[in-house]
């Protein structure tokens, strides 16, 4: 039987700032010739970009295979395409609204090559979400733009590592504005969003989810807010009676994360951004993947910013960056099977009714 050219999923990679340590991050992800076994990766960015980081980190021993149109990328090579000619003022570890300029510019065209369908995921090196702002690019960051692109109401930040997943009812909103965001409808429509992604994306059949209290001890039965009691728990309460989804709590967040109860959970739902983010980071360091779930696309980041201070020193680690384009590999196998099955499954009901 012949086979197709592309074996593995066709990956395409942002570079994200190029002030940053985005391209070292993909640059070193990539040196592991072990990653072609998985996808074909196709970065978003330019010859001459490319080479000024790969001099500046001082590595002589790879190259990419440039390209002009992702249907030409060698799935047994890292591949480039070209997608702009100018000179790019690159000044390692300073904030800019040019590289922000080209940060987009990578952004769109791997989102219009996702959207033609000549690849099937794609994987976002940091952004400056200050300097990326512009004419193009007014959102909060990645999630959000993603999330519009998709013709999606809602989506989910979801962080990744071993054995933890971590959403976050709200994102990218500052924290005086949380409170008034929260609704037992939004809660309710993330905690939906939560478990689909855990059933179609992370293969797991009957999920259960924690839900995190919003004030210190989970509100201490009114004494410290009362948003536990008027919104978070009537949301877990119609989501496990209406949409059947195995949802908990809410369980004070200041002790969850380092408790044995953790371990009972297949996911958490925190409130806001911080509250999931900072036992997150702290238990998963380096490795920890940022995925939006809810969307028809595959998207997935590092869990980390541009590194400013550190960028152009070599020192970036690129785990987290490799864990996030093997997860999205992951989610999009989980997703072709979970496909296959409820298509079998279809097929087999069809005919057992037409027996009948």
């Amino acid at each position: 039987m012949h086979k197709h050219k592309y074996e593995f999923p066709r990956v395409g990679i942002t570079t994200g700032d190029l002030n940053g340590i985005g391209m070292e991050v993909i640059i070193k992800s990539l040196l592991d010739n072990r990653i072609l076994s998985t996808c074909t990766p196709i970065v978003y960015g330019s010859v001459k970009t490319a080479s000024y980081h790969r001099k500046a980190l001082k590595i002589n021993d790879f190259s990419f295979n440039i390209i002009n149109n992702a249907d030409e990328a060698n799935p047994k090579k890292p591949n480039l395409i070209n997608c702009w000619n100018e000179e790019v003022e690159i000044e390692l570890g300073v904030p800019s609204t040019k590289t922000g300029r080209f940060a987009f510019r990578s952004i769109e065209a791997a989102a219009k090559d996702l959207a033609s369908g000549k690849i099937d995921i794609i994987v976002t090196a940091p952004i400056d979400k200050k300097t990326i702002q512009g004419e193009d690019f007014q959102f909060a960051g990645h999630t959000e733009y993603f999330t519009q692109m998709s013709n999606v109401q809602e989506s989910l930040m979801l962080l990744v590592t071993e054995g933890l997943r971590v959403g976050v009812v709200t994102g990218h909103v500052p924290l005086k504005e949380v409170s008034a965001k929260l609704t037992k409808e939004l809660i309710v429509q993330k905690l939906n969003i939560l478990h689909q992604s855990l059933v179609r994306d992370f293969n797991i059949q009957r999920p259960r989810i924690a839900v995190l209290g919003l004030n210190p001890h989970a509100g201490d039965n009114g004494l410290l807010g009362e948003e536990e009691k008027n919104i978070i728990s009537p949301a877990i309460q119609e989501s496990n009676q209406k949409h059947h989804v195995l949802a908990f709590g809410p369980y004070p967040a200041d002790g969850f994360f380092g408790s044995p109860t953790l371990a009972n959970f297949d996911a958490v739902l925190a409130m806001y951004h911080d509250q999931g983010l900072t036992p997150f980071k702290a238990l998963a360091f380096d490795s920890g993947v940022n995925f939006t779930a809810g969307l028809p696309i595959v998207r997935t980041s590092p869990d980390h910013g541009t590194a400013y201070d550190i960028a152009g020193q070599g020192v970036a680690s690129e785990n987290s960056f490799r864990q996030a384009i093997y997860l999205a590999c992951d989610v999009f196998a989980n997703r072709k099977m979970y496909k296959e099955v409820n298509a079998n499954k279809l097929v087999t009901t069809v005919q057992k009714i037409e027996r009948e």
